[in-house]
């Protein structure tokens, strides 16, 4: 199956879910009606990478097409949302996928209501309880997506690991900015668990459990998935300084207005001068950095090598999952498949 019949079929299944659930929504009040309206809203973007990873996991394993895989591997998508609101109501960011951010969109609503209180709790509280919605869900759609249940007990050890690990990942990329005192392997550590692991490693390790893989497959792909995870996230990294707004979605530079201690802002910091590090201080995390600021933030980073050096790590952790993925004891099909999957996780345009 193609990269964009499955991307097709993954959003048939998805807001096929969310349809079936409408009802039952809106029996309960109209008002709930706004919680459906954002969730359709960030819905409607994504590149549906879990997904794809995790269906040929799948398919990697010796898994046929089935609708009950597609349906399963959709289900991340609501997993994906959860996280994404959440970690938007977190960096207090205005934007996602180009468009106003979950607890952003209940402002307004607040506003143009003009009811009393605060508006922006009243935001905040409505984007948690759509992200712990959108997490319930997630669990009813992998648990009612039609594969067995011998699948499923096999599925579900994993989708709870990878649950685990990608707030754990949260928790720790949040005391890192918290403490403001990252290093290359501290920022690498939150990578892994935050990104690496929930991205690709485990969609891939879900498709195959459910498949039912020998352990050389299993570990083939965490070989292969582990590192392109990394590359993934080193290129996010750079795109979150250097991306444009309108392929990122968010406003440029939004990364150093939040103070996100990435391996990017660490890899600078390692190179920097007194004067740059001064100036990396006092310019990073700043709210009201206006465009001067990242404009000077962003040539720091690259004449201190920064840009450099994490250019050059994500070509070796690709290098590492290609090397990997040449040897795997997988069909063709699949072996070509995540080598087009692996270009578009870490080549996307600045």
């Amino acid at each position: 199956m193609s990269t964009s019949r499955i991307r097709k079929e993954v959003d048939e299944a998805l807001l096929g879910f969310v349809d079936r659930q409408r009802p039952a929504l809106l029996a309960i009040s109209d008002d709930l009606g706004p919680l459906l309206s954002a969730l359709d809203a960030l819905l409607g973007g994504g590149k549906r990478l879990r997904p794809a990873f995790c269906y040929w996991g799948w398919r990697a394993a010796g898994g046929e097409n089935a609708p009950g895989i597609v349906a399963a591997a959709a289900s991340l998508e609501l997993l994906q949302a959860s996280a994404l609101i959440h970690d938007d109501v977190m960096d207090s960011s205005d934007t996602r996928r180009g468009q106003p951010s979950a607890h952003r969109r209940f402002e307004a609503l607040h506003r143009s209501q003009a009811w009393p209180g605060d508006a922006e709790a009243f935001g905040g509280g409505a984007a948690i309880l759509l992200g712990d919605l959108c997490l319930a869900w997630s669990s009813e759609m992998f648990e009612t997506c039609g594969l067995d249940a011998d699948r499923l007990r096999r599925g579900r050890a994993v989708y709870d690991v990878m649950r685990t690990e990608v707030m754990c990942g949260q928790y720790l990329d949040m005391l890192e900015g918290t403490r403001g005192l990252a290093t290359v392997a501290t920022a690498l550590r939150v990578v892994e668990y935050k990104s690496a692991k929930y991205t690709i490693e485990r969609p891939l390790h879900l498709g195959a459990a459910l498949a039912g893989a020998r352990p050389d497959v299993t570990a083939a792909l965490t070989g292969y998935g582990l590192p392109l995870g990394i590359a993934f996230q080193l290129r996010d990294d750079v795109l979150g300084v250097f991306g444009d707004p309108a392929a990122t979605g968010k406003p440029a530079g939004d990364d150093l207005r939040e103070g996100k201690r990435t391996v990017l802002i660490a890899l600078t910091q390692e190179r920097a001068s007194a004067a740059q590090a001064a100036a990396m201080r006092r310019r990073l995390g700043d709210p009201a950095l206006d465009r001067p600021g990242v404009d000077e933030l962003r040539t720091i980073i690259e004449e201190t090598g920064g840009l450099a050096a994490c250019e050059a790590m994500i070509e070796r952790y690709l290098r590492d999952a290609e090397r990997i993925l040449d040897s795997a004891p997988i069909t063709a099909e699949a072996r070509d498949a995540l080598a087009e999957l692996a270009v578009a996780a870490t080549t996307r345009s600045t």
